[in-house]
């Protein structure tokens, strides 16, 4: 197996315990005990890695995308440390999904340190500049990429963040 069906595959491993932890939140019923303030972190914490995966999607290995990863990385670790201090005494917290927090937790490092590994020295040849990918990748990379994470995260996300919001206007649910 290449380097790149490598990555897809821990990509989408990555992906599919964001779906189990969705599932979690669903069981311990997130919108009517840790509601909008732990949904909102959710939605935080998809938005920042989104924008990571969109990036090495669209721009070509540099110091600055690198510099950006790092800075979205840690951004969402300190997002999923304010997450689980949401859910902390509101909601039940079992094991599975705190191991499922800890493969959500570790792998933006991961593939931090395998992208800095694996892209760094043309990074620093091509030095501070950013530069889009041109011609971009084809429509089936971004398809293999963006759907999987539509279909196992953002949906769920969605739904997730609408019952939290119906419960609040419900009077119910942070």
């Amino acid at each position: 197996m290449s380097g790149t069906a490598w990555a897809h595959a821990g990509y989408l491993l990555w992906l599919l315990a964001g779906c189990a932890d969705f599932r979690c939140h669903r069981r311990s019923d997130l919108p009517h005990t840790s509601g909008l303030a732990e949904s909102g972190l959710h939605v935080l914490q998809m938005g920042l890695m989104g924008t990571l995966v969109l990036a090495w999607l669209a721009a070509r290995p540099t110091l600055p995308l690198l510099a950006l990863s790092a800075l979205l990385v840690l951004v969402h670790a300190l997002a999923a440390y304010l997450d689980t201090r949401t859910a902390w005494g509101r909601r039940p917290v079992t094991p599975l999904e705190q191991h499922l927090h800890s493969v959500l937790d570790a792998a933006p490092w991961v593939a931090l340190g395998v992208a800095a590994y694996g892209q760094g020295a043309a990074a620093l040849a091509r030095g501070w500049t950013w530069e889009w990918r041109s011609p971009l990748p084809p429509a089936p990379a971004w398809i293999a990429v963006l759907l999987p994470a539509l279909l196992l995260c953002v949906l769920p996300l969605l739904a997730e963040f609408a019952a939290a919001w119906r419960a609040r206007t419900r009077g119910a649910g942070g």
